[in-house]
């Protein structure tokens, strides 16, 4: 990041612009806006207008990410098109077996009454998180892909395709192939698996009365999440190659391999929609901050989503880097300097290597189909599932409400 005698005059100032209007974004925005009004907060987005309102995916968001939903004013917007997950079993077999054995079941609740996750649409989410940010006076700018960077006095200069921003700090929320990360020098460790996950919604005859479904096959998990209705989420991964035969497929061949792999306990099975596929990797940035900026999401951290966990890492980021944005302003310090923005890195940074070490690590165990390691990991899925305790620590583990310190919005206590 340099500063450079091409770069245009600011046309206009903000004190944080937040590059990436997806959902880690939208957090990052109306949590430290919410907090501290008094900040002005621009936030930019290269999609084109409307796209993200028409994301057909859906994403499992777990408990602690509810209580900070619920404390930025958004859950009761979501709430009705939010499915809890009640139940949730995990196999692991071969394609094609007739039957399927259960080697690990867990219940729903993180803590008592309480889901550990909830299954929400996509859209629901990004409209109720524009709702609030359209309540709080954040201006949000489709179409508009930061261009460059440039370090000032006591500022950086944000450059868009029509004007420059000076702001006081920069969040980059602009997912895995994040050009503000490449501008601000930051690099990388990548790990491409060769996998890509196929995602589809599915329809089907009978209920599914909240249980997720997690099938360990050769190829990699085969992961059935429920949604409102006889309806479930499907998150399908395959080799890139045998992903891109599927999707090139026409449907009959495409509902005859999902039907191979999903069963037929729920009934007919539809595809709604068009099937989309997303090539899977480990990405991890090897710094989370440099002077004004700061990497939120994706664009710190791509993970597999063989935890579904990658969503919720990213809201850990936006409650932590909102949490310390507002702190350092309400004593007066500068929220964009290299000491102020360190802490949010330290916070974050052992987290996110730890779930992307054990993401990687589980991918590489049960994505094969060694006869050894199948007997080790059944032996270790069945060990579990007769240790309540452990069983306990797993399921707080994946709401989210285990671990280290947590920020307070991960709590639902307000920051």
């Amino acid at each position: 990041m340099s500063d450079t005698p091409a770069t245009p005059a600011p046309s206009r100032r903000a004190d944080i612009v937040v590059a990436g209007a997806g959902y880690v974004g939208l957090v990052t925005a109306v949590a430290i806006k919410q907090a501290a009004p008094e900040l002005e907060i621009l936030l930019v987005d290269a999609a084109p207008e409307g796209v993200w309102e028409r994301d057909t995916r859906a994403s499992a968001i777990a408990a602690a990410a509810v209580r900070m939903m619920t404390r930025l004013g958004a859950w009761e917007a979501i709430r009705d098109e939010a499915e809890p997950i009640r139940e949730m079993i995990v196999t692991d077999s071969r394609t094609g077996d007739p039957v399927r054995p259960v080697f690990l079941t867990f219940g729903g609740e993180g803590e008592p009454g309480e889901p550990f996750a909830h299954m929400v649409p996509n859209v629901a989410l990004n409209g109720a998180l524009r709702a609030r940010a359209a309540a709080l006076g954040i201006a949000i700018r489709a179409n508009a892909p930061v261009t460059g960077i440039a370090e000032r006095a006591a500022a950086i200069g944000v450059e868009l395709a029509d004007e420059t921003v000076e702001a006081r700090l920069l969040v980059a929320a602009d997912g895995v192939r994040s050009r503000i990360r490449d501008m601000a020098g930051i690099r990388t460790v990548h790990t491409d698996y060769g996998q890509s996950g196929i995602v589809a919604t599915v329809r089907h005859e009978r209920p599914h009365g909240g249980r997720a479904e997690e099938h360990f096959l050769p190829a990699g998990p085969f992961a059935i999440l429920p949604l409102k209705g006889n309806r479930s989420s499907l998150v399908w991964t395959e080799s890139t190659a045998e992903a891109d035969r599927l999707l090139r497929a026409d449907d009959m061949v495409f509902e005859l391999e999902l039907e191979q792999r999903f069963g037929l306990k729920l009934g007919a099975l539809a595809v709604e929609g068009r099937p989309r596929a997303f090539p899977l990797g480990l990405t991890l940035a090897r710094d989370f901050v440099r002077p004004r900026v700061a990497l939120a999401g994706d664009a710190a951290h791509g993970i597999h989503p063989i935890a579904g966990q990658g969503l919720n890492l990213g809201f850990k980021d936006a409650a932590a880097l909102a949490e310390t944005v507002v702190e350092a302003a309400r004593l007066g310090r500068d929220i964009g300097a290299l000491d102020t923005l360190e802490l949010y890195g330290r916070w974050r940074r052992f987290d996110t290597v730890q779930m992307g070490v054990t993401t990687d690590v589980l991918n590489r165990l049960f994505s094969n189909d060694n006869a050894l390691l199948r007997a080790v990991r059944s032996f270790g899925l069945s060990l579990v599932d007769r240790a309540p305790a452990a069983k306990r620590h797993f399921i707080r583990q994946a709401s989210g409400l285990a671990g280290g310190p947590s920020p307070r919005l991960l709590l639902g206590e307000p920051i």
